[in-house]
C-alpha cells in the first residue's frame, strides 16, 4: 500500500490537506472520499481507523481522506465549498497524482462526515456513483440541534467563557485537540446554539438560509444512490434523522438502504468486531454495486 499526503487547495495562505492510500502503479482505480466527523468543529483526516481503510483497499479502492476547515472559525458555506473542491480535486488531478478514475467516485463519512457526505450528493456535479453515510443527518436546523439537549444537559454545564477559550479565530482545518474543541461543543448542545455558531445566524430567525445545507431538503431526481447506517439508541445523532433521508430518497425515487443497528450507539463501528464486519460487508456490496 502506498501512501501520499497532497495539499488540495489554498485558502488566505491556509493548505487543506488529504492522505491517499492505495495502488497507484496499475491502472485506474475507484475512489472512496473518506469524510472524518466531530460536529464540524474537531476531527482531522488521520481519523480514519485502520483496519476500515484496509477494508476499503482490499476491495480495491483507493481511499483519499480528506480535512476540511473548522468551525466555528469557518462558516458552513466555506466548509461545504472545501467538499466542493475536493471532489474535484480528485477528479481533475487524481487520475495522474494516484490513478483514480475520475469516472468512478463515492463519498463515505461518519456523523459529521455523514452529514458531509450526504451534502456531497446534492451539490457535486458531476454526481457522484455512491453515499455511504454512517449515522449522519440531513436537516441541521431541527430540534435536536437548535434547542438544548437533554443528553448533554446532564453534564456539567460548560460556560460561555469556557467555550469561548476552547476555540480561537485563525483558520484551521483538522485537529488532534478534540478534547479541548469538545468543550465548544458540549456548549453548543447544551444550549442549542450549534446551528448559530457553525452557520453564523439563527436558525429560529433566518430559517430559510439554512435550506440549501440541509440535504434532506435537497433530494432530487439525480442524488446519488446511498446507504444509510445508524444505531437505534445513538443519543448524539438521532436515529431519525437518518429515517427522514431515507423517506426523501423513497419519495424521489433514489436507490437507497437504511441498515439500522439494532442497540447501536453513535459510533458503533468504533471498534473490529464481527458485527461491524458485518456491517462493512453490507457497505462494501453496495459500493460494488454502484461504483
Amino acid at each position: 500500500m502506498d501512501r501520499l499526503t497532497h495539499t488540495y487547495k489554498v485558502v488566505n495562505g491556509h493548505q487543506v490537506k488529504a492522505d491517499v492510500y492505495g495502488d497507484f502503479a496499475g491502472g485506474p482505480r475507484p475512489v472512496i472520499v473518506w469524510i472524518h466527523g466531530g460536529a464540524l468543529i474537531m476531527g482531522h483526516r488521520d481519523n480514519l481507523k485502520e483496519w476500515q481503510r484496509d477494508l476499503y483497499l482490499s476491495a480495491a479502492y483507493n481511499v483519499v481522506s480528506i480535512d476540511y476547515r473548522l468551525a466555528p472559525e469557518t462558516k458552513l458555506p466555506a466548509i461545504i465549498e472545501d467538499i466542493e473542491d475536493a471532489f474535484h480535486w480528485v477528479r481533475a488531478a487524481g487520475p495522474k497524482l494516484f490513478s483514480a478514475d475520475p469516472e468512478r467516485i463515492a463519498a463515505v463519512g461518519h456523523s459529521a462526515g455523514g452529514y458531509l457526505t450526504l451534502m456531497a450528493g446534492a451539490r457535486v456535479r458531476p454526481r457522484l456513483q455512491a453515499l455511504v453515510s454512517f449515522y449522519g443527518y440531513g436537516d441541521i436546523i431541527g430540534d435536536w440541534y437548535s434547542r438544548p439537549d437533554p443528553f448533554y444537559c446532564q453534564q456539567p454545564l460548560v460556560t460561555r467563557e469556557e467555550a469561548q477559550a476552547s476555540v480561537g479565530t485563525t483558520v484551521i482545518s483538522g485537529t488532534h485537540d478534540d478534547e479541548r474543541r469538545d468543550r465548544f461543543y458540549l456548549y453548543c448542545r447544551q444550549q442549542g446554539r450549534w446551528a448559530r455558531e457553525v452557520m453564523g445566524r439563527d436558525p429560529a430567525a433566518d430559517a430559510e438560509a439554512f435550506v440549501p445545507f440541509c440535504p434532506v431538503r435537497n433530494v432530487t431526481a439525480d442524488y446519488p444512490p446511498t446507504i444509510l447506517l445508524h444505531g437505534g439508541r445513538d443519543t448524539d445523532v438521532p436515529y431519525q434523522q437518518s429515517v427522514m433521508m431515507a423517506e426523501a430518497l423513497a419519495e424521489a425515487g433514489i436507490p437507497h438502504e437504511l441498515m439500522t443497528i439494532s442497540g447501536g450507539e453513535h459510533g458503533f463501528d468504533a471498534s473490529e468486531d464481527a458485527a461491524a464486519r458485518d456491517v462493512f460487508g453490507r457497505v462494501t456490496a453496495f459500493l460494488r454495486r454502484y461504483v
